[in-house]
């Protein structure tokens, strides 16, 4: 009998897709609205709807019915009674609590007097409420905006906030009519879409959320444009100090705002001036667990009106607490992904905001605003000793282990001559594995622990074509402008990160003048443990729509490949 749907549905929420259907492509780019991919054991890719996934979806505009009515479109079987009932019970809670402000006072409205009657008896939330309780609203203190906001989506109520923000300080700035080249300055479509997604209609429409594009599809321009938009003081919050420069470089080449407007707070340098780029490493800097977060102080002792947060799912946990606080700040997270190993997807849902807008990574490919690339795991057997060595050892000790096989090294070389006079990033997790595989292969090195400005010399001379092979540890994950790079070998890894995995993916997808195909090695180990964690990794991949072959190295004294079906 021939399969004419592509979905099997189960009560719990998770939903097979089965890949062989030749409406696999279009259907995967439904479940991506509403569903995360959880695993890839065969055919069936697995994806489940969760009360995050459901309320995202349902910011963005979709509403219950058009969800069941999509997924009985697509199942064959129909939809279960019990999943429907609950897809309609959790998105029927987004929008049942608001956050509204008149005459300078905050209050918590709700559609359902029992619900917030309920609420209100919530030992635990009464500390965030003033007076008594009306049948649809209560007082709400402004300094508890965000923890109550943390707390009901805890309880499975997402707060819709349209309590507005404040201001800032005024900021003379706009974006450069021309650029350095001469070329007008002009948004892409999307970018400018972004950012309006973000402001919203009016201002108390928009103003907090999360803008989620690919790497190298101008994530930067989209906060510019935000600040100029908005002509506030705004704090920029990112991973590494790399990054500071880089957009303290963007903001100078591209506004009209001078290096005297612009300053840097890292670990070595201090600058509090209208437009502040701090890196997140510093915020959360202390001393000692006893002691207080010293640099915490940036947040409240400037007026900003705006507050980017770059590569918002890295976001640490103490920054959430800040956040909390800072609810009347407008608040901007820039992303590549929605994905967060920690598992505080809801947090980051409640205090910066829900997704404002996404732009599909093959999408932008089809569009040629990102290269076009091709995805590749080559799996590498351990040599007799390594083997042993990995076979004995704790299973704490065993990914590092298999990381640092030794074979990888002519894997590497081979692929180098396969692609020889390429811009190519060797990227990897062990700095002794690195350093060793810069000593065989005679190539240039650059880690966290190298010296700032002998980092960016490096970088420069990559750019320039001067180094055409470059080897980068964990450094190069985050925001590292490399626009010429076009193939990533990925030599190890942090056990099964898909944020890493679409971050060093991303290294390589900037349009290429000459148009070539990107090229993405994942280098593991057979027989091991890298081989489920690679597993893990590639189903931000496939989520993606990026397909991937699977490789498998022959010998290490005769470079052959043999194909293998992905699994």
């Amino acid at each position: 009998m021939a399969i004419t749907r592509p979905l099997l549905i189960q009560s719990d929420g998770t939903l097979l897709l089965d890949e062989r259907h030749p409406d696999y492509a279009t259907t995967r780019n439904y479940l991506r609205e509403f569903a995360e991919l959880h695993k890839r054991p065969g055919f069936f890719h697995t994806y489940r709807m969760t009360p995050i996934t459901l309320w995202q979806a349902a910011s963005s505009g979709w509403t219950a019915g058009e969800i069941v009515e999509r997924l009985a479109a697509l199942s064959r079987f129909g939809v279960p009674g019990a999943l429907e009932e609950e897809i309609r019970r959790q998105m029927n809670r987004y929008g049942l609590l608001r956050l509204v402000a008149s005459d300078g006072k905050l209050a918590l409205v709700s559609k359902s007097a029992d619900l917030l009657a309920s609420l209100g008896q919530r030992g635990n939330l009464t500390a965030a409420f003033e007076g008594e309780a009306g049948s649809h609203s209560a007082a709400v203190r402004p300094e508890a905006r965000g923890w109550l906001k943390r707390k009901l989506a805890e309880l499975g109520y997402p707060v819709v906030d349209m309590a507005g923000y404040r201001t800032g300080r005024a900021l003379d700035v706009n974006l450069r009519e021309r650029a350095e080249g001469g070329q007008p300055i002009r948004l892409r479509d999307y970018q400018a879409e972004a950012v309006k997604a973000f402001l919203g209609d009016d201002c108390r429409d928009g103003g907090s959320g999360v803008v989620v594009l690919p790497c190298g599809a101008g994530k930067t321009w989209v906060g510019m444009a935000a600040l100029a938009k908005l002509k506030c003081e705004t704090l920029i919050l990112t991973p590494n100090r790399v990054s500071v420069s880089q957009w303290i470089e963007e903001i100078v080449r591209n506004t009209t705002l001078t290096e005297q407007d612009i300053g840097e707070y890292t670990g070595e340098t201090k600058n509090v001036r209208p437009v502040t780029v701090a890196t997140y490493q510093v915020l959360t800097h202390r001393r000692s667990k006893e002691e207080d977060y010293p640099h915490w102080k940036l947040f409240v002792n400037r007026e900003w009106g705006l507050i980017i947060y770059d590569e918002v799912h890295l976001l640490p946990a103490p920054v959430f607490r800040m956040t909390a606080d800072l609810q009347a700040t407008r608040r901007l997270g820039l992303t590549a992904t929605l994905v967060r190993e920690d598992g505080r997807e809801e947090d980051a849902f409640a205090l910066i905001g829900p997704k404002r807008y996404e732009m599909p990574w093959r999408t932008m490919e089809e569009r040629k605003w990102i290269a076009e690339a091709v995805c590749t795991e080559v799996r590498v057997p351990m040599d007799e000793q390594s083997l042993q060595h990995y076979t004995s050892a704790p299973r704490n000790l065993r990914h590092r282990i298999a990381g640092q096989n030794p074979l990888k090294t002519e894997v590497v070389r081979t692929l180098l001559d396969r692609h020889y006079g390429t811009p190519t990033l060797i990227i990897g997790q062990y700095l002794d594995q690195l350093h060793e595989l810069a000593s065989e292969l005679s190539l240039p090195l650059v880690t966290g622990e190298m010296p700032h400005h002998s980092r960016k010399e490096l970088f420069k001379q990559f750019k320039e074509g001067t180094i055409r092979v470059l080897i980068v540890s964990k450094v190069a994950n985050f925001a590292v402008d490399l626009p010429d790079a076009a193939v990533a070998i990925q030599v190890s890894g942090s056990y099964g990160s898909r944020q890493e995995e679409a971050q060093r993916l991303g290294r390589i997808l900037r349009p290429k003048a000459s148009g070539i195909t990107a090229s993405f090695y994942s280098v593991v180990s057979d027989g091991t443990d890298e081989i489920e964690f690679s597993r893990n990794r590639g189903r931000f991949l496939l989520e993606q729509g990026y397909p991937y072959t699977i490789d498998r190295w022959q010998a290490p004294n005769s470079p052959a490949w043999e194909k293998v079906s992905p699994e």
